[in-house]
């Protein structure tokens, strides 16, 4: 344990930041399951808002190397006026995976690279291909929909001899 770190104790309430007002606990009914915070409403992955240091701690890695990650272009933070970075969630999320890459798996950065290029380039082929593909069907969906107003022609004389062979 490192100094100044205080021991886990479980009975111990958690810290709270200056100003924090304790959570109100809300009783559930049996198998109620608690909903999430911020249901109903969305989280925007893309919003600005962690600087480098603690995007660097959430991530377990040193700020040198996202600005390393960042020089190489595989994660491109915002900038504040003053030209600080600004972390997202979805930054932090491909942090992560780029950590997952390299130490888990092994995969040097210029591998990383090529990993997040192909994902790229397939993300957007799978979007042309859903497009496409909802053209399509909207396209048979309306010529059935002209077909189903209309008969079939009665068979030739030609088709009735032939069945009778």
């Amino acid at each position: 344990m490192k100094q100044g770190d205080k021991p886990f104790d479980e009975g111990r309430q958690p810290e709270r930041a200056a100003g924090q007002e304790p959570e109100q606990e809300r009783e559930r009914a049996p198998g109620q399951q608690e909903e999430p915070r911020g249901a109903g409403s969305e989280i925007d992955l893309d919003k600005p808002l962690y600087v480098i240091s603690v995007a660097a701690e959430l991530v377990d890695m040193h700020p040198q190397t996202l600005r390393l990650y960042e020089r190489k272009g595989l994660i491109e933070p915002s900038r504040s006026a003053g030209k600080t970075r600004l972390y997202s969630q979805r930054n932090i999320e491909q942090l992560r995976e780029i950590r997952r890459l390299t130490q888990e798996l092994g995969v040097n950065l210029a591998g990383v690279e090529e990993i997040i290029r192909l994902r790229q380039r397939l993300d957007e082929l799978q979007s042309s291909m859903e497009g496409r593909i909802s053209n399509l069907q909207a396209q048979l969906k309306d010529h059935l929909s002209s077909m189903r107003g209309r008969q079939l022609p009665a068979p030739a004389e030609d088709d009735e001899a032939e069945g009778a062979d």
